[in-house]
């Protein structure tokens, strides 16, 4: 008798499992929560008319028409993206996200949407000063970056002896083009985004990344369902050619 009862007890955990998937709860209120910093370019955005808009963003839409959903938009910040997302205040976090150990300890990852890594921004004047860490990990370097983020992680880590101060992900270039830091440290994609948008400034060497790293979004830990949910919709959005018109506008060359 012990092996039916085991059996039953089983299926029930199975059957509450599945009912408890954010697939379910997202199909059946018509809504998808969605964390974002909106202060990375390209990939997460926030206007001056309140409307978000970047890589991620175009993705995440699309993402809530494939489930008949609106989305419903959840600020957040790079150093509390984790408590936010971890109080289940989003059914997913887009923007840019670097996938990281210490993330994974705590969610899930989407397949990866890319492969990225930390470079140089630097003032175009100072490209060849900051070619490695051994350059820039020195005293008289001043290193900005955001707060709670990879980029800090990594400046932290890998360049103590410099001298790190923490800033606003939207103004932080002007703080670079104005002297008043030399080097930030960040993502080839956004270096790259943000030499073209702000002329001055250059990534160094953005085909040699100091850190190997990829881009994914983030999702509930132990919700199987919904990742084979987004998964599969980010492979058919692969496939089709949709991830890359939509990355081909924000970072297609001039």
């Amino acid at each position: 008798m012990k092996a039916p009862l085991v059996f039953c007890l089983l299926a029930s955990v199975a059957t509450h499992a599945l009912a408890d998937s954010r697939l379910d709860e997202v199909l059946q209120n018509g809504t998808l929560t969605v964390c974002t910093t909106g202060d990375y370019k390209p990939y997460t955005s926030l206007r001056a008319d309140g409307r978000y808009e970047g890589i991620d963003i175009a993705m995440a839409e699309s993402l809530a028409k494939s489930l008949n959903a609106n989305i419903k938009w959840v600020p957040t910040t790079w150093k509390t993206l984790m408590p936010d997302f971890l109080a289940q205040r989003c059914d997913i976090a887009v923007g840019g996200i670097s996938v990281s150990l210490e993330r994974q300890k705590k969610a899930f990852f989407s397949q990866p949407l890319g492969v990225d890594g930390k470079i140089p921004l630097v003032r175009c004047a100072d490209v060849q000063r900051y070619q490695s860490v051994e350059q820039i990990n020195q005293p008289q370097v001043r290193v900005i970056e955001p707060a709670g983020g990879t980029n800090e992680v990594f400046a932290r880590a890998h360049l103590a002896k410099a001298q790190i101060r923490l800033h606003d992900n939207v103004t932080i270039f002007d703080e670079l083009l104005a002297g008043k830091a030399d080097v930030m440290i960040t993502d080839a994609s956004e270096a790259r985004f943000q030499q073209k948008q702000k002329p001055g400034l250059c990534a160094v060497n953005p085909e040699r990344q100091m850190q190997y790293s990829e881009k994914a979004f983030l999702l509930p830990r132990d919700d199987v369902a919904w990742k084979s949910y987004v998964d599969q919709w980010l492979h058919l959005s692969m496939a089709t050619g949709v991830y890359e018109g939509i990355v081909n506008q924000w970072l297609a060359a001039p």
